[in-house]
């Protein structure tokens, strides 16, 4: 496992997160500024605040203006609450495949699939926040393997949430209302299938999953901390105590 192959950068300055590749990659996602299938050199996300959207403001106009006034105007874009410089970054290596994720999860808005409820918990440490996923795989993907991962990415991120057992109601939380996820590979024909039965869906969901688990730890430490601020007393020592602080 490495944090940052040779292929890509991370780079993060706030209220910027900006990943660049050595040359265009194929993409998929749902992104609000470039969706579908596009061809791009960097994915980024831009961190942002109540105040930064009132009533009026076009998220994918704002998205756009920012990301191109950093030179980022080619980006996938993604938006968020989350502190950016929260990301987390691992790689994986299963035969000759490497994925490399990178995230930043938040769950102040979590939903449980097929029941929305559209509320944001009052114990959440920022405004509401999001998953927001991107996985590159080393290998040249077809089309029909970039949807095959971004599925086996879906997977193994609602793994890592579930395990969280953060609860709204009598639910456990399955993700967020506002989930995204970007996946890219090198351009040109290349593997037909990228399910758990591959070395590439073996390495997209060990690097999703722990990725995935690794920041959602962070950000409940973070959401203990905001909680015991709002009831007083000293919050470094309180975040200590276990999930049973937290509303279930």
């Amino acid at each position: 496992m490495t944090t940052e192959p040779p292929d890509l950068t991370v780079r993060c300055r706030r209220p910027i997160l900006a990943v660049r590749f050595r040359e265009p990659q194929r993409l998929l996602s749902w992104s609000i500024s470039h969706p579908g299938f596009v061809e791009a050199d960097a994915v980024a996300w831009l961190e942002v605040r109540d105040a930064d959207l009132p009533i009026g403001v076009d998220p994918r106009a704002l998205l756009r203006e920012k990301l191109a006034a950093a030179g980022l105007a080619r980006a996938v874009g993604l938006m968020t609450a989350c502190d950016v410089r929260s990301r987390r970054t691992l790689a994986v290596t299963v035969e000759d495949v490497t994925a490399t994720v990178v995230t930043t999860v938040g769950l102040g808005n979590g939903e449980f699939v097929g029941r929305r409820r559209h509320a944001v918990e009052p114990w959440a440490p920022s405004p509401p926040e999001t998953i927001n996923t991107l996985v590159h795989v080393s290998r040249q993907l077809r089309d029909e393997a970039l949807i095959e991962t971004i599925a086996i990415a879906a997977q193994a991120r609602t793994l890592a949430v579930l395990e969280a057992t953060l609860r709204r109601g009598g639910d456990v939380l399955t993700g967020t209302g506002s989930d995204c996820i970007v996946v890219a590979s090198p351009r040109g024909d290349g593997l037909p299938h990228a399910g758990l039965h591959t070395a590439v869906g073996e390495a997209v969901g060990a690097a999703v999953l722990e990725a995935t688990r690794g920041a959602a730890a962070c950000w409940l430490m973070e959401a203990r901390k905001a909680l015991h601020a709002r009831r007083g007393g000293d919050a470094e020592t309180k975040a200590r105590s276990d999930l049973a602080d937290l509303p279930s």
